[in-house]
């Protein structure tokens, strides 16, 4: 029997009373690492806002813990020894697409802070019965296109984002014209209810860095870039049972993740085999390792490049270490961490890193941050019978803060 009265007209009980359980759970953990004292007055008032409304609202220090936790928990990012340090900006009012784009903006502005990046995490209205939150459908805030050709056999910049850039396209989106490899996409933003709306990402909020080498003077030419913040933007976040489904948030690159992958993936820009030709290397047998050669050639161009121009970049060593650290934290407060080594391990010199040698427990728990379902970049979340499609909408203006 369910603990809740008039639980009906919300949700089934079944259902109320899994987020009974989970917000149990959660204020429970909240109180005893805050040493908050006994949780029960404050279990009261959520089974009473539960049993009228059909959820609770957090506090806004519960919000800055939980949003803290997912962090910790998320076990697939090596980065978690800062978990403390994340800023969170507290703006559950807001669900209109125009004030959330325009608070995206702010996003990138304060996370990028002159390029000593700051962990920042921005959390918009939540899901609640009846209206759903606002959900940002770009991966991330800021991602370059991926033009395909006319044939459709070919693409032009990204190809990790080939589908949202055809999304922006049919929505009205005339940048990229003609299309280059490093076109910043517009927001695309849907608001509870509506069709997905454009917003233009202004030049102002995206700090870039052009990508050179220290020895290789040829670097230069091959006219790469990468901006400085990635800010995660499709998934959602679960802090006690409470869904936040816009809940953008960035830590800082580590640069195999430019280097190694946004670069030297043969799904992604695929550079290797260019760098490799320019260092005159033989790309005739895997045996030379010409693909070793040249990706440690490209990550120290990201790490230099990054440093150079006073932006905040971590490389695999120094990270697989802190990991460790931050592993033994956890271990001496007691607390179990997930860890997915297939994402711990780094993608460049990785038994030559720490995190290597051993392994982990790899599980799942709240609050955490997971991927919306179907995909937040697939047409799919256009709602239907709307005739989104059909009536493409764009805001034209850039927000400035």
């Amino acid at each position: 029997m369910s603990l809740l009265p008039d639980t009906r007209s919300f949700a089934p009980d079944f259902a109320l009373d899994s987020l009974l359980v989970s917000a149990e759970r959660f204020i429970t953990e909240f109180h005893c690492e805050n040493h908050a004292g006994p949780p029960d007055r404050r279990l009261r008032q959520i089974r009473r806002e539960i049993g009228a409304t059909g959820t609770y609202r957090h506090t806004p220090a519960e919000l800055q813990f939980g949003a803290r936790v997912a962090w910790r928990n998320s076990a697939r990012c090596i980065g978690r020894l800062y978990w403390k340090s994340l800023r969170v900006r507290d703006r559950r009012a807001v669900w209109a697409a125009p004030d959330v784009a325009a608070e995206c903006l702010t996003h990138l502005r304060e996370a990028t802070n002159g390029g000593r990046i700051r962990p920042v995490i921005t959390v918009f209205a939540p899901d609640a019965p009846g209206r759903p939150g606002p959900r940002i459908l770009n991966s991330q805030l800021v991602r370059y296109a991926g033009h395909a050709n006319a044939e459709g056999t070919s693409i032009t910049g990204d190809p990790a984002s080939a589908d949202l850039t055809r999304m922006a396209r049919d929505l009205g989106w005339q940048g990229g014209r003609p299309p280059s490899r490093f076109d910043v996409l517009p927001l695309v933003v849907q608001a509870p209810g509506a069709c997905p709306v454009l917003y233009d990402v202004p030049a102002d909020a995206v700090l870039e860095v052009a990508i050179e080498h220290p020895e290789f003077g040829w670097f230069g030419d091959l006219g790469l870039r990468w901006y400085a913040v990635p800010v995660i933007s499709d998934m959602y976040l679960d802090i006690g049972g409470v869904c936040y489904p816009a809940a953008p948030f960035n830590g800082w690159y580590m640069c195999t993740e430019i280097g190694s992958r946004d670069f030297g993936d043969v799904g992604r820009y695929d550079q290797l085999p260019v760098i490799a030709r320019h260092m005159g290397l033989s790309t005739a047998s895997d045996r030379t390792l010409w693909k070793d050669r040249a990706l440690t050639e490209l990550n120290v161009a990201v790490l230099h490049s990054f440093g150079a121009a006073g932006v905040t970049i971590a490389d695999h060593h120094t990270e697989s270490g802190r990991f460790l650290q931050h592993l033994d934290r956890e271990e001496r407060q007691g607390r179990a961490c997930p860890a997915d080594w297939t994402w711990i391990v780094p993608p460049a010199a990785s038994s030559a890193t720490p995190v290597f040698h051993r392994y982990y427990q790899n599980f799942d728990q709240t609050p955490n941050f997971y991927r919306h379902v179907p995909s937040a970049s697939q047409p799919a979340v256009l709602p239907a019978g709307t005739g989104c499609a059909a009536r493409p909408q764009r805001a034209r203006q850039a927000f400035m803060s």
